[in-house]
């Protein structure tokens, strides 16, 4: 089953098309790569999926409902996360709080119940709290949960900015630069991170990433762009040979 399908999408800013007839397509369960030169119009692409940019033309389908005119507070609630190129935490809440938030944005009970701190509310607030600690016990952040997220180093606060997407429960997982700043050993145990997540979670997801090592090994397919074209798709293997990706975007010392 196609969890997400993007159908002839295009956008322009201004007299620039940076995304130009774009169609691709990722199954449930499945781990595609996104990748491709700098301004190839792969964050765009994400922008465009998760309704924070509105496509010119073309269609985005997930699990078969059209989202293509949808807000990000709907995409959401469908079962859309995802994380950013720069890290986007709540610095000055602590690491719990930072997964709380998503969390407690869930919980139906309205502000007159908050208000007589009501059974039901307890009872959900409680529950959250639980899930809160069990999310950062996955993600070995339980020891850390009452320091402030902008303390933490910069590959915990990568893996926070992870479990924070994971605490609105999505069925997508849409991850940007995940490797961006991290050294060869982040690099090891996001990946190994990653994979336990994918599992965990029965997750679909779809990822940008610069690191080769990271996206190859990772992916199940690759999806490759280059001023806003798809040029190849395929499997890591086929895709790493490919005459147009190698000129457009891996270099010679890819080649097999």
């Amino acid at each position: 089953m196609k969890a997400l399908e993007l159908r002839n999408i295009s956008k322009s800013f201004g007299g620039v098309r940076a995304v130009s007839d774009l169609s691709f397509a990722v199954e449930e369960h499945e781990t595609v790569g996104l990748i491709g030169p700098n301004g190839a119009g792969k964050t765009t692409v994400f922008n465009l999926i998760t309704g924070i940019t509105r496509a010119d033309a073309g269609r985005v389908e997930f699990f078969g409902k059209d989202v293509t005119r949808m807000a990000p507070f709907h995409a959401v609630r469908l079962g859309m996360a995802r994380t950013f190129q720069n890290i986007r935490l709540f610095g000055s809440l602590t690491v719990a709080r930072n997964v709380l938030v998503p969390i407690i944005g869930r919980i139906g009970y309205g502000p007159l119940a908050a208000a007589f701190e009501s059974t039901r509310c307890i009872e959900a607030e409680k529950a959250a709290l639980d899930r809160t600690m069990e999310i950062l016990d996955f993600f070995h952040l339980a020891a850390r949960a009452d320091q402030p997220a902008s303390s933490l180093p910069y590959g915990e606060q990568r893996r926070l900015e992870l479990a924070r997407a994971l605490a609105a429960d999505p069925k997508l997982l849409l991850i940007d630069e995940p490797g961006a700043g991290m050294n060869p050993r982040e690099i090891g145990d996001l990946m190994a991170d990653i994979r336990h997540v994918k599992e965990a979670f029965g997750l679909t997801i779809l990822l940008i990433e610069h690191q080769m090592g990271l996206v190859m090994n990772l992916s199940d397919r690759l999806v490759v762009i280059d001023f806003g074209e798809k040029i190849a798709e395929g499997p890591p293997a086929d895709v790493r040979k490919d005459r147009k990706v190698i000129e457009a975007y891996l270099g010679e010392e890819f080649q097999c």
